[in-house]
């Protein structure tokens, strides 16, 4: 049985079944992010990111890589087709809500509060605000060594949501089905923004000001800026 975690990537997934024995990293990547094969399935990305669903499965050593990433892929289906009327009404793509959702996966520490996130990035959206969130940025930086710079917050890139309006292009990430839950049931707020409390929650503001104080606040503390929103 192999575990994939909420919020792995594909590079993380492939390195999972690669310490199992069950594929190949660099052969395995070069599956969900062959064209064709994303084509296959109906979707729009470049590349399956987002649309393994994190799961337990059980693989057998020695099973084709195609099959792998097909049961993950399926599986990812099989649990949105409850969803897909709300999808429908959410005037938002099959695409754009794994991305909401991905994002919302990265973010969130504490399982309740994926629905409050969920409405700060939706209500961002609304007012036309950039999204700011540090995981978009991090998803975009190749090697990344683990800390983020005010040049990474700057650098032009697709995924970077403080330079670019709305969503990133594709997911980030492979939510589970409760970020997914969110993203298609956010709280209703007025929220705009959010920092890390440090531990794994969130102070959650309706003002900048107020949101300036909590930054303040909790980064005299020792917060690292992941989780920040500005």
């Amino acid at each position: 049985y192999v575990t994939i975690p909420e919020g792995f990537t594909l590079t993380q997934i492939a390195e999972a079944l690669e310490k199992d024995g069950m594929a190949e990293k660099a052969k395995f990547l070069a599956v969900p992010t062959d064209p064709d094969i994303v084509g296959k399935y109906g979707l729009t990305g470049r590349t399956l990111e987002g649309y393994l669903y994190p799961d337990t499965y059980r693989f057998s050593p020695g099973q084709p890589t195609a099959s792998i990433v097909d049961m993950m892929v399926k599986r990812f289906f099989h649990v949105i087709s409850s969803l897909e009327e709300r999808i429908n009404a959410s005037g938002m793509t099959l695409n754009q809500v794994i991305t909401l959702a991905s994002l919302i996966e990265k973010e969130t520490g504490k399982p309740e509060e994926r629905d409050v996130i969920a409405s700060v990035f939706l209500n961002r959206l609304k007012k036309g605000m950039r999204l700011e969130s540090d995981p978009t940025v991090i998803y975009g930086i190749a090697d990344f060594d683990g800390n983020l710079t005010k040049e990474n917050l700057t650098r032009p890139s697709p995924y970077n949501t403080y330079v670019i309006q709305g969503l990133p292009p594709a997911p980030i990430a492979s939510p589970g089905k409760e970020a997914i839950l969110a993203a298609l049931f956010p709280a209703q707020t007025d929220y705009l923004y959010f920092v890390s409390k440090n531990d794994g929650s969130h102070h959650f503001s309706k003002t900048l000001t107020e949101h300036n104080r909590a930054v303040n606040a909790y980064q005299r503390k020792g917060a690292s800026k992941s989780g920040k929103i500005s």
